[in-house]
């Protein structure tokens, strides 16, 4: 059985290779701990990078093969959104991961696609480069943050970004980066991961809908990493504060639960039941197969795993692991 990967990342090689003995990389820099651990240095922040971060596109196919993975559809490491940092940084460091991500779909095109990463804390280079992806690249849209510098994307000034994404016809991938909601009470346990990751996603989800995004963009086409997070648990609340409070109707007109199934969701969610509720929730059309390649919350063998789920029918297992992402993006 096909399988299409929505949910791989990738830490370029450029950046590996510029970052050799102390070099930078558009002012990114890696550091080697004393067990031989590597992390990107980005600004003021330091993050571990997982050994298969660094592997060269042939032994990414060779462990895609021994998963029964067939394709990849490849985003840049989200540590490298950069949205901090001056804009002519992230535009460099954008189109260099954009451009290595298109060589490898040129070399190996039944086997990789691509989204891009952007310079979202200027819309109109965002754009620009969104633009270049998707006509001059090929690539099937792009992935950004929850959120932009603490502005979430119902903010008035991404509007023009989500009118770009919606007239090129792009999937945009929400994944987080860095500080999630979570960091600034508690940074223990990795619950700004574990914890915080789904909590954003759920907050991206409640912005762009009550915020009118999905109404003003009624064509857009958005996924939400690791099964939307607290979208669907959280969705009767939801539609609650709208029958209830006044300011939670100024931007629709129907409740939030109307607005499910105008996104789809990875299947990052680890478990038969939660990912049950999530195709009884959205409807198994909106689902599709993601793993997280290469970090360490990914799927050991996440092909298998899907495929030994006693409580999914063979057609839902399919839906998920190719015919739905075939039909999205073309592949």
């Amino acid at each position: 059985m096909r399988s299409i990967d929505i949910h791989a990342h990738l830490t370029p090689q450029c950046f590996w290779k510029a970052t050799e003995g102390g070099g930078a990389w558009h002012t990114l820099r890696r550091e080697q701990d004393a067990r031989g651990r590597q992390y990107a240095v980005v600004g003021g922040s330091r993050s571990q990078l997982p050994p298969k971060a660094r592997w060269t596109p042939e032994e990414r196919l060779a462990n895609m093969d021994s998963m029964g993975v067939d394709v990849h559809v490849v985003s840049p490491y989200s540590g490298f959104y950069n949205y901090e940092l001056d804009t002519a940084i992230a535009v460099a460091t954008s189109k260099d991961s954009n451009d290595e991500i298109y060589q490898m779909i040129k070399a190996w095109p039944d086997r990789f696609a691509g989204l891009a990463t952007l310079p979202m804390q200027d819309v109109r280079a965002a754009i620009a480069e969104l633009e270049r992806a998707v006509v001059q690249l090929g690539f099937k849209g792009a992935m950004i943050n929850d959120q932009v510098n603490e502005r979430t994307l119902d903010e008035p000034e991404f509007l023009p970004f989500w009118k770009a994404a919606e007239q090129l016809g792009a999937l945009i991938l929400f994944h987080q980066a860095g500080d999630t909601i979570v960091s600034s009470r508690i940074r223990r346990y990795h619950l700004p991961n574990t914890i915080g990751n789904l909590a954003d996603r759920a907050v991206t989800f409640a912005s762009l809908v009550f915020g009118g995004v999905m109404d003003a963009c009624p064509d857009l086409k958005i996924c939400l990493a690791h099964g939307g997070g607290y979208t669907c648990y959280g969705i009767g609340r939801m539609d609650r504060g709208w029958q209830v409070r006044p300011e939670a109707r100024v931007n629709i007109s129907q409740p939030p639960s109307t607005y499910l199934r105008r996104f789809y969701y990875d299947c990052i969610v680890y478990t038969e039941a939660a990912l049950r509720f999530l195709i009884d929730t959205v409807g198994v059309d909106r689902v599709v197969f993601g793993t997280d390649w290469p970090y360490d919350m990914d799927f050991d063998w996440p092909v298998s795993w899907v495929l030994s789920l006693e409580g999914l029918t063979l057609e839902e297992k399919e839906a998920i692991l190719y015919k739905n992402l075939e039909g999205l993006l073309g592949l």
